[in-house]
């Protein structure tokens, strides 16, 4: 009897915050199951990475133990990683995941690995590539229907470039884009290309050019898992990537 191929494995990044379970109130390493069921259900072994500090070379091993990576929502990106003072609306930064993540960018692009940003992750491969952020969409667009806040996601319409890898997983546009983001990318980062709009003009998607699977969404798939398909995506590749290995 064959046996089956194993199953991609998909490292997430996660947040460090005060939470509670039980009678325990304190510091936790956790994240949404919504990120965990999207990589399971496209057939791919969620492994947590929980934010802590580690040096160049631990991120490039840990990216060689990995079939694919998932960059995850959170917090807004430390302002003075892109040159700026934090805005007042700026959230505290979790300072430990964003250098974690940042490290292991730089490795899982150096090696090639297939990587899916959502939300923060986005803004984090834009300021990982040397791109800048808006602080504050309100700012720009005048309005907060990026982020009406109370856990309410948006569902909005972003234009999608048929041509790129994006394209080829959801076609021309998603009509229910789930958004809750009131930073965007602003500067476009070295070899960034954008590949998603919404009709204010607001970047909602890039991806790495010239890369096997670089891509990155502004808003959250992870809340419609009903669609797969960007989750399927990242497993197809990272099962490309195990392949070649």
């Amino acid at each position: 009897m064959a046996l089956s191929a194993p199953k991609p494995r998909i490292g997430l990044t996660t947040y460090r915050q005060q939470g509670q379970t039980g009678v325990w109130n304190t510091e936790m390493a956790m994240i949404p199951t919504f990120y965990i069921e999207g990589i399971t259900r496209a057939g791919g072994v969620a492994i947590m990475l929980p934010p802590q500090k580690i040096s160049s070379d631990e991120a490039k091993d840990i990216v060689s133990s990995l079939d694919g990576l998932m960059l995850c929502g959170g917090r807004d990106v430390e302002s003075s990683r892109y040159g700026q003072q934090p805005h007042q609306k700026a959230e505290e930064p979790d300072t430990l995941r964003d250098d974690l993540e940042d490290k292991l960018l730089s490795a899982a692009i150096e090696a090639e690995l297939p990587f899916l940003g959502i939300c923060r992750g986005a803004q984090m491969l834009n300021v990982n590539r040397g791109g800048t952020i808006i602080q504050h969409l309100p700012d720009v667009v005048g309005h907060d229907r990026y982020q009406v806040g109370n856990a309410i996601f948006t569902p909005a319409d972003v234009q999608v470039e048929a041509d790129s890898i994006l394209g080829g997983l959801v076609g021309a546009s998603v009509s229910n884009a789930a958004l809750y983001h009131h930073q965007a990318i602003d500067q476009l980062g070295q070899g960034l290309t954008v590949t998603g709009k919404t009709a204010d003009g607001i970047i909602e998607a890039v991806e790495l050019s010239n890369y096997p699977f670089g891509v990155a969404v502004q808003w959250h798939p992870e809340q419609t898992l009903e669609d797969l398909r960007i989750f399927e995506g990242l497993i197809e590749a990272a099962r490309k990537y195990r392949g070649s290995k």
